[in-house]
């Protein structure tokens, strides 16, 4: 797909992520609108997105993000990034299904294609990485490729995760050599931690789990401590990727309670472990080395259920 030439002769481009927007995605529908108003001024560009986590406000356009209530309008394109369903447009769906033409770009494994149109790449580092090769590159401004390097970076956990390639590593420096301030989007969108989210993290960590042999760890945080703490699922940001780190474990297990009896489960794995098949199975999706999924009934059935199809995974490789 030439990302120019479907943007030629159109009026009006609507641009989305999925729920609970992370940095690949804040990353993606910023650089690209930014790329849109750089380089086709006549075209109006709006990105409807939950709103993300204010960390992110740091890079240029963080405020006109809209949030999707019920608004109707209607755009000739439709362009959903970093989203892995239909589903998963949130309130954006409105737009999706009355916009002309609907265009997917995604990294997702999972993604089966439901665009008009559809750039998905299973083998990429992000969509930020998917969407920087559909653009030109001398046309990318300081403030495109400011946020599509954020969205790289927390994607690959800054340059750390399996995902990252040689190409990730060469767009990368394409887009830090327009001048960006990598180490402070760095700083201020993937290191830095309020007192809060200390201190939730060290509840995660401290009443953490071992299971598996050993193999596996697993935390919860449950509503009425998010309550206690002061604090949103937006804050819960990392801590299945610290508790990938412990030393010996293969896969770690993240929930945090939504409702009654009803949990978001986020599964990390280091080099064996499939995630992505093991969230499928139960309706979720991702990325073979991260993944998620929500999932009904009590804390310790979903464990259960969730290790029976990682053991099964862990025992096929041993017998290999």
């Amino acid at each position: 797909m030439q990302l120019d030439k479907e943007l030629q002769g159109v009026r009006t481009v609507a641009i989305a992520g999925h729920v609970r927007p992370d940095g690949d995605s804040v990353g993606a529908c910023i650089g690209l609108k930014y790329y849109i108003m750089d380089n086709f001024a006549p075209i109006k560009a709006d990105i409807w997105l939950e709103k993300p986590d204010p960390k992110f406000a740091v890079l240029k356009g963080y405020d006109e993000i809209r949030q999707a209530e019920g608004e109707e309008q209607e755009y000739d394109l439709f362009i959903a990034l970093d989203c892995a369903s239909y589903e998963r447009l949130g309130g954006a769906k409105a737009y999706f299904d009355t916009a002309k033409k609907t265009i997917c770009i995604d990294h997702h494994i999972s993604n089966t294609g439901y665009g008009g149109i559809n750039e998905i790449d299973a083998n990429a580092s992000s969509t930020c990485e998917v969407l920087c090769r559909l653009m030109e590159p001398e046309k990318i401004s300081q403030e495109a490729a400011a946020a599509l390097y954020t969205g790289i970076a927390h994607d690959t956990g800054v340059f750390q995760y399996s995902c990252t390639s040689p190409d990730t590593m060469r767009m990368a420096a394409v887009l830090m050599e327009k001048g960006i301030p990598y180490t402070q989007l760095l700083e201020e969108t993937y290191y830095k931690r309020s007192y809060l989210q200390n201190q939730i993290l060290g509840k995660a960590l401290l009443e953490s789990m071992r299971v598996l042999d050993g193999r596996g760890i697993v935390s919860v945080v449950r509503r009425k401590e998010l309550s206690f703490f002061g604090v949103s699922p937006m804050d819960l940001d990392g801590i299945v990727s610290q508790l990938k780190m412990t030393e010996d474990v293969e896969v770690a297990i993240f929930l945090y309670e939504t409702d009654n009896l009803e949990y978001k489960v986020s599964l990390r794995s280091k080099e064996i472990v499939d995630v992505s098949e093991v969230a499928s199975y139960f309706g979720g999706g991702g990325h073979v080395r991260a993944a998620g999924v929500t999932m009904k009934g009590t804390f310790h059935d979903i464990v259960n259920n969730l290790t029976l199809h990682i053991e099964h995974q862990l025992t096929e490789q041993e017998n290999q």
